[in-house]
């Protein structure tokens, strides 16, 4: 197999696991509890997007990472994660910008992991940070979809209650 079918097998076959984990245990137990706090369990895993800098670590990725794929996933990962805790602390102080803020991370978050997918000439290059693309950014997809879902649902409650 190629590096390229493998790299699509295995983050296949994660986005497949995480999607299972999440709707057969998580989804249901989340569901018992409040927006915001279901909401702020979702972000907690984006708050440690800061990670994804390490594409932009010369010697932890082989030669020839192309320098606009480890700076647009770096710089993307860590805005992810600014805009993750942000998020976090808006829901905690029950913020009236909490909502708002977590409709602003959950687009920029998803618009930062498709481009970084779509950059198929870097997948040769990632060394050993090649468990990111392969584990971490499934379950960021998988969680990222459960927020969106959260946030439309909280979106219809509220068009229904005015």
């Amino acid at each position: 197999m190629t590096p390229t079918a493998i790299f699509l097998l295995q983050t296949g076959m994660s986005v497949v696991v995480v999607a299972l984990i999440a709707v057969w245990f998580v989804a249901p137990w989340l569901a018992r509890l409040t927006t915001t706090a279901a909401l702020s369990i979702l972000l907690l895993p984006h708050a440690f997007r800061h990670i994804g800098m390490s594409f932009m670590v010369p010697n932890l990725n082989t030669d020839g990472l192309p320098e606009t794929f480890a700076s647009s996933a770096g710089y993307g990962d860590l805005l992810s994660a600014v805009l993750a805790i942000g998020a976090l602390v808006a829901l905690r102080w029950r913020s009236i910008v909490a909502i708002p803020l977590v409709w602003v991370f959950n687009l920029m978050g998803t618009i930062d992991l498709v481009n970084a997918l779509r950059q198929a000439e870097a997948i040769n290059h990632f060394g050993p940070t090649w468990f990111i693309p392969t584990f971490f950014v499934p379950a960021l997809l998988v969680s990222h979809v459960m927020i969106f879902a959260w946030l439309v649902r909280g979106e219809r409650r509220r068009s229904a209650a005015a």
